[in-house]
């Protein structure tokens, strides 16, 4: 692990700023396990983020980094691809970042299918500015901004990424970090716009104010709650109400944007001749 950080990491920047018994750290390191499992040259690699706990990880990070404004990593990101086709695009960002204020480009981005990695850091809360509920916090949960229980119904974000037209998306939990970066190495090789949700506990700004209990208690519900997509599949209707499942849960291949855009410039510069 200390070559891997030592490679992957930015000297100087660990220890990491986020609360004890987050598992934004843990997400990160599963992202640099699959990066390293893949063997990517670090000068090959972009990773883009937005703003808020999540999107601290490009700071981290030794690989070509952005750290853009709230919202707008998949834009800034689209740009970066476009521009240098041949880099892995890696989009951190979080529940709040990538389906409230960055949602229209998220959807965008999935229509396009463009070959953009996205890693969801999905801990059910705007963790940076306070604690105010988020399109992903379940309903009936409290937050700063509903401290009686938002009413709210939140996504899920297989079906916003299915039905935008994302080409690749999967899910793991901060507990089963050897499928999150199974899943993430395969996100990345997939050609194509790639989701992958990474249920992230956040013990502060969530957990306390939903009696959540510790960190370890969070990451045991993971544990409990997270199955395998087979198995889950072969589960009754109620039992599925306190499940979900996990792994890769939806694949195919689809013509991608920049290879299209590619075709486009071609026929133009035919056309001028």
């Amino acid at each position: 692990m200390e070559q891997i950080i030592d490679k992957y990491f930015r000297a100087g920047r660990l220890p990491h700023i986020w609360c004890p018994g987050c598992g934004n750290g843990i997400v990160t390191g599963a992202l640099v396990k699959a990066i390293d499992k893949l063997s990517l040259e670090k000068d090959n690699v972009a990773v883009v983020s937005g703003i808020g706990c999540s999107s601290r990880a490009s700071g981290y990070l030794d690989f070509n980094t952005v750290h853009s404004a709230h919202g707008r990593a998949l834009p800034v990101a689209t740009g970066v691809k476009l521009a240098e086709p041949r880099l892995k695009v890696i989009v951190v960002t979080g529940d709040g970042d990538a389906t409230a204020i960055g949602g229209n480009h998220f959807i965008h981005a999935a229509r396009r299918n463009i070959d953009i990695t996205v890693i969801l850091y999905n801990n059910n809360i705007y963790g940076m500015t306070g604690g105010q509920y988020s399109p992903l916090t379940p309903t009936n949960s409290k937050a700063t901004t509903a401290p009686f229980g938002t009413v709210d119904r939140p996504f899920d974000v297989y079906d916003l990424a299915r039905g935008a037209g994302a080409t690749f998306i999967a899910r793991a939990t901060t507990f089963h970090t050897q499928l999150l970066a199974d899943v993430i190495a395969q996100g990345i090789e997939h050609v194509g716009f790639s989701v992958i949700e990474a249920i992230s506990a956040c013990p502060i700004s969530f957990g306390r104010q939903n009696k959540k209990g510790s960190a370890a208690n969070m990451m045991k519900l993971q544990k409990d709650q997270g199955v395998m997509l087979a198995a889950y599949e072969k589960l009754t209707e109620e039992e599925k109400l306190d499940k979900f499942p996990i792994g890769v849960l939806y694949k195919k291949q689809a013509p991608e944007y920049t290879a299209e855009y590619d075709k486009v410039i071609a026929k133009s510069q035919k056309g001028a001749k």
